[in-house]
């Protein structure tokens, strides 16, 4: 009975502490974009610095993958990033091979100075929490995040949760 307690305590703790991030201030520094469009532009961004095979394109399939967003929530918002002049949006052939996007100058703009922002305040952040706890906080959170979604897709196939 106590190790259930426990971990109805933990389980609390952990989901306000993950809805107190996405709550808290930091929303305050997105003012012009979204953290969920930020993500895209920065992982956009990388892949035309990077990605030497695909010219820089970002395929939507890739970028839904890498958001763990369903493609049509991701053509949502590239079609919202298209509309406001920040990515543009192509396709390979007759578009059956693969649709893909890429970021542009207004894009890179944006982005730039969303991260300036983001820069000074985790700046200070880390300087007081510390770069090796926070690197070590961030292992951990992907540790966490890794087991939390196998656990759902096993929860998800035996049928005890839907999505």
């Amino acid at each position: 009975m106590e190790q259930k307690r426990d971990i109805e305590k933990l389980a609390h703790e952990l989901t306000y502490r993950r809805y107190l991030m996405s709550k808290g201030q930091v929303r305050d520094f997105f003012r012009n974009i979204s953290i969920q469009e930020y993500i895209a532009l920065h992982i956009i961004a990388m892949e035309n610095e990077t990605s030497d095979i695909y010219s820089g394109r970002t395929y939507l399939q890739d970028l839904s993958e890498k958001m763990q967003l369903t493609v049509r929530q991701t053509s949502r918002m590239a079609g919202e990033l298209r509309d406001r002049g920040l990515i543009l949006w192509s396709h390979d052939g007759n578009g059956s091979e693969g649709t893909y996007v890429t970021i542009t100058d207004n894009g890179k703009k944006l982005l730039q100075a969303q991260e300036e922002i983001l820069k000074k305040y985790y700046e200070k952040v880390i300087e007081r929490f510390g770069r090796e706890n926070m690197i070590g906080l961030l292992q951990m959170m992907k540790q966490l995040e890794t087991i939390m979604s196998s656990e759902m897709e096993e929860m998800e196939e035996a049928g005890c949760y839907e999505k």
